[in-house]
């Protein structure tokens, strides 16, 4: 929501200001004289000071929204309390009128240098001087109306940035922690492009042999997009589709299309990669929806095999089924899965960096360095910065 959009919706509860005319004159008749010209003026509040030096406290008290100022007085010459007037931080922004007994652009000069914003002979024609003091109130009335909506904008931002703090670290308990040990390890990371993002993953045993794994990818960023992905997350994680086999990744996709139907969540959607691994046999089933290709490199081997079947995104049509497919692990073996956020960079040269791009450089690897750790300070030092312009989420799976 923009500023003016917010100051729009506010302006009717904000802080109501009368006119208040604040004269500082050592003259009693003139002073008496502005009073009889406002006598009519019901909405106008009209206050006098003949003691310049009380000047600046009268105008705290009351808060006029325009001050009528003689600049020849006792004691402290009127320019010297302009300046006064505006290094006083309660009365900086008060519209000052300057009253003089005669026309004289040298002394406009300086007062309006000084930040006076009028100047007046006196005693000025009545029609005039009113006009003057309604246009310079609106005015400031308009600003004080103003900083009060801003006010209350940055105190409501302030609060939602509390919010979405905590929604964040909500998100990212959430995340599965890294496995270190046993026949399958694994390593992620996860760089939302704004505070809420639309990527998630995870992965868990179904049982003593069958080790789940998947990342899915919202098509938006925000706090709609975290929604949904966190409630697919919750879905997959608890195995609460009914009907589902969750060690066929077919059926586990057909039965989130069914359960996400973009029309039933604002119109998001969602790719996504779903495999199983099963200990044992050392077989690999997986599915995708929409989704990049994972990415498996089988022992010794220097090529990936990429891993992915036909389908559209998660969300995009009923009654859709997702088919699996099934490959062997042979020996100690490295399985990556990402959301595209991961290789679509912006390069140097304006160009995106290309999934094959991507592939061939994670082929090489870096001893004593991570494989994501890698990638990650690759897109880095490709775009130059260390925010992205979409979610980076990334997982490495190794099996022993």
């Amino acid at each position: 929501m923009n500023a003016e959009l917010t100051l729009s919706m506010e302006s009717s509860e904000l802080t109501e200001h009368s006119i208040t005319v604040l004269i500082i004159d050592d003259q009693a008749m003139v002073c008496e004289a502005v009073r009889r010209m406002l006598e009519g003026e019901n909405d106008i509040e009209f206050h006098s000071i003949q003691d310049p030096t009380k000047a600046i406290e009268t105008a705290e008290a009351i808060n006029p929204t325009v001050i009528l100022q003689d600049l020849v007085m006792p004691d402290i010459d009127g320019l010297t309390l302009v300046k006064f007037f505006r290094a006083n931080a309660k009365t900086k922004d008060i519209p000052l009128i300057v009253l003089s007994s005669k026309e004289e652009a040298t002394t406009k000069a300086e007062a309006f240098a000084l930040g006076a914003n009028d100047y007046l002979v006196k005693l000025p024609d009545q029609i005039e001087l009113i006009a003057r003091i309604r246009y310079h109130s609106t005015g400031y009335i308009n600003l004080l109306q103003r900083n009060e909506a801003f006010a209350r904008l940055q105190a409501s931002q302030q609060a939602l940035a509390a919010e979405l703090a905590q929604a964040e670290k909500y998100v990212r308990k959430l995340l599965p922690h890294e496995v270190k040990s046993g026949p399958v390890q694994t390593e992620w990371e996860f760089v939302p492009s704004a505070q809420l993002g639309g990527d998630a993953f995870g992965y868990f045993w179904l049982d003593d042999d069958n080790f789940v794994m998947y990342l899915l990818d919202v098509c938006d960023h925000g706090v709609g997009s975290a929604l949904l992905s966190v409630s697919a997350m919750n879905t997959v994680n608890s195995q609460t589709l009914p009907n589902v086999d969750f060690k066929n990744p077919g059926e586990v996709l057909t039965g989130l299309n069914e359960a996400f139907q973009m029309e039933m969540h604002n119109n998001l959607y969602f790719t996504m990669w779903y495999g199983v691994y099963n200990t044992k046999s050392r077989r690999l089933t997986y599915a995708s929806g929409g989704h990049p290709p994972a990415l498996l490199k089988t022992g010794g081997s220097s090529e990936f095999q990429e891993l992915h079947t036909p389908g559209l995104m998660i969300g995009g049509m009923a009654g859709m089924e997702f088919q699996a497919r099934e490959t062997e692990v042979q020996g100690p073996s490295k399985l990556f899965f990402f959301s595209d956020g991961v290789y679509e960079i912006t390069k140097p040269d304006g160009k995106v960096l290309l999934y094959q791009e991507f592939a061939e450089y994670l082929t090489h690897s870096e001893p004593g360095v991570s494989d994501i750790t890698r990638v990650r300070d690759y897109a880095v030092s490709l775009q130059g910065r260390d925010t992205f312009d979409d979610d980076f989420s990334m997982v490495m799976v190794r099996f022993e």
